[in-house]
């Protein structure tokens, strides 16, 4: 392909993007394939030969399209968003048309410098105070590894990295059950081990982590031998929104002498909202990490993770590392790639100020609130269906809900609601038993796509009784 091909088909795939978007609420939210359908339609071998773009792009239609599930709909009420505002978008086409390798300043001194002040102007919308810093990771899952990874260095006098771990004693972490499963994936690639992960109980409304059971328990812990080394706290946890109480469990933390990480990976993008704060941000202050993501509910592009730092320090001396190759010389600069497990990057603070300054901050702002209210008002009309009930109050825009009868009869709902296409939503647990999750976040939802979906659920469950 040359150039004056690629401006061609650069435009009329612009033009099919639009139109996709534009007719997407027409299409079944989740793919209606079967396992193996779409593998079964591409050839077994690759083509000696170059094919016209013609016939790539109406393979893609016919093969590609029907086993794509669309997480741009507005009737995606599934897992959490990850939403894609249209200047996000586009921000992306130009990273990509750049195509830089961001590792380094000197390897594009912009990526670096507006990645920057990109992370400063979402520090200052969550209102967490001056002196944090942070770099902009691939995922939450990323920053909590590397979360992870600097409290194991810490606790082990930042030697582990150089000695291995084999004589440093059974390191503990510590946390709530409501954890999203990354945390435990990241103790287990840091080799701190699952059974050395710590999960204690929650309670209250907001289901927050007991902390006078977490405090007895790091006490029990070091009488017993084993090594504290870190507490992960959350902001809306991914099964039920759980919220635990910041303040006291950065009290433990400080008074244990332990790293604290906070993962609000999903609901972080709401404290962009002042009034949210007292119920869900009180006390954030003083967490030595802290993780949202922009390309959840906030409307940048997947991939797009904020990992803020009250003090870079303890992570770059867990994952910096500096080969002569990767020398900057003459000057003092920031090296992005000496924050994270990754060294390529790519230039992801260009959605953000490209999303911010479409959008304002007031605009991300109504977006958010009305998902708060339109959720309140759909877990009503649920709870007012003939047996059904609400497992877990709303907390933000997520709640769970139980239709009459078992956990099994819970699974059928949800696949024949999934099934039907209409809406998507998941099954979720709670107290030891099955429930449907509802959340409303998706970029360009309206209330009537969200109030229509009690209509589907009604239908549905008429049909399937």
């Amino acid at each position: 392909m040359n150039w004056d091909e690629f401006s061609i088909w650069g435009k009329k795939i612009t033009e099919w993007a639009a139109d996709y978007h534009k007719s997407v609420a027409e299409r079944s939210v989740r793919a209606q394939t079967s396992p193996g359908a779409i593998a079964a339609q591409l050839p077994s071998s690759p083509p000696v030969g170059g094919e016209a773009m013609e016939a790539i792009m109406g393979d893609f239609e016919r093969i590609v399209m029907p086993g794509i599930t669309h997480w741009q709909h507005p009737r995606f009420f599934a897992y959490f968003p990850a939403n894609a505002a249209p200047p996000s978008m586009l921000a992306e086409m130009l990273v990509t048309t750049i195509a830089a390798q961001c590792m380094l300043w000197q390897t594009s001194p912009a990526a670096t410098e507006v990645e920057g002040v990109m992370v400063d102007w979402l520090r200052q919308a969550l209102d967490l105070p001056e002196g944090y810093t942070g770099v902009i990771q691939d995922s939450a899952s990323s920053a909590t590894l590397s979360a992870v990874l600097t409290m194991r260095e810490r606790a082990t006098g930042f030697t582990g990295n150089r000695e291995g771990l084999a004589t440093k004693g059974n390191m503990r972490i510590y946390c709530s059950d409501q954890v999203h499963s990354s945390i435990d994936r990241a103790c287990w690639v840091a080799g701190i081990g699952q059974d050395n992960l710590v999960k204690l109980p929650t309670q209250g409304p907001r289901h927050t982590i007991d902390v006078e059971a977490l405090r007895r328990s790091i006490r029990s812990d070091r009488a017993a031998g084993h090594i504290p080394a870190g507490i992960i706290a959350i902001t809306g946890g991914t099964g039920i929104g759980a919220c635990d109480d910041l303040a006291p469990v950065l009290a433990v933390a400080q008074d244990e002498d332990l790293y604290t990480h906070l993962d609000a990976a999903w609901a972080g993008s709401a404290m962009i909202c002042p009034e949210f704060h007292a119920d869900f941000w009180d006390g954030v202050d003083g967490f030595d990490s802290i993780v949202f993501n922009p390309h959840k509910w906030l409307g940048a592009q997947f991939d797009c993770s904020v990992q803020f730092l009250r003090d870079a320090g303890p992570q770059l001396n867990t994952l910096k590392i500096e080969p002569e190759y990767l020398k900057t010389t003459g000057t003092e600069v920031t090296n992005y790639s000496e924050w994270t497990i990754p060294l390529g990057r790519r230039f992801r603070a260009l959605k953000i100020w490209f999303l911010i300054r479409a959008y304002g901050l007031d605009g991300l702002r109504s977006r958010i609130r009305n998902h708060v209210t339109w959720a309140a008002e759909i877990c009503e009309e649920i709870r007012a269906m003939d047996g059904f009930e609400i497992v877990t109050e709303p907390i933000l825009s997520l709640f769970s809900f139980r239709c009459p009868g078992d956990d099994a009869t819970q699974q059928r709902l949800v696949d024949a609601l999934n099934d039907d296409g209409r809406i998507y939503l998941t099954q979720g647990a709670f107290n030891g038993q099955k429930v449907i999750r509802f959340q409303v976040g998706q970029f360009d939802t309206t209330r009537n796509d969200v109030m229509m979906a009690a209509d589907v659920i009604q239908d549905v469950w008429r049909n399937l009784k």
